[in-house]
């Protein structure tokens, strides 16, 4: 297994360094399930970041990427099932992925209630606002 940094995968997803991309590409084709990619937690953040602000794709995009990635045997995402819990609360609704996984993280850790300022993560990730 070998780990993949959230550049690589921009790259492979967005085609839009053509050195770089192909690299990435053969990188990416070269793995198996025998000798998968392993993808962190923070790099499915930092992906759904840059994804969002530095090339406006929408939720419905960002979701599409990530369900790729999740459904792919040749990677291995960290924490999995968490990513796709927090992956289905920010389809459904407003909050930015980080919040609905920070709660699905929580609540799987026994938190009783995650606690923030964000209105938005409250509403739509299932945080508690701070009063």
């Amino acid at each position: 297994m070998i780990g993949l940094d959230t550049n690589v995968l921009v790259r492979y997803i967005m085609q839009d360094d053509a050195r770089q991309a192909a690299k990435a590409t053969a990188l990416i084709e070269s793995l198996s399930a025998a000798t998968p990619g392993f993808i962190t937690v923070v790099s499915v953040v930092e992906l759904v970041w840059v994804l969002s602000s530095c090339y406006d794709l929408n939720r419905s995009q960002i979701g599409q990427a990530l369900e790729v990635i999740l459904r792919s045997k040749q990677l291995v995402v960290d924490q999995a099932e968490h990513v796709v819990r927090a992956l289905r609360a920010f389809k459904a609704g407003r909050a930015d992925f980080a919040d609905c996984l920070i709660e699905r993280m929580a609540a799987y850790a026994g938190c009783t209630r995650t606690m923030t300022f964000d209105s938005a993560a409250a509403k739509s990730a299932g945080m508690t606002l701070v009063r």
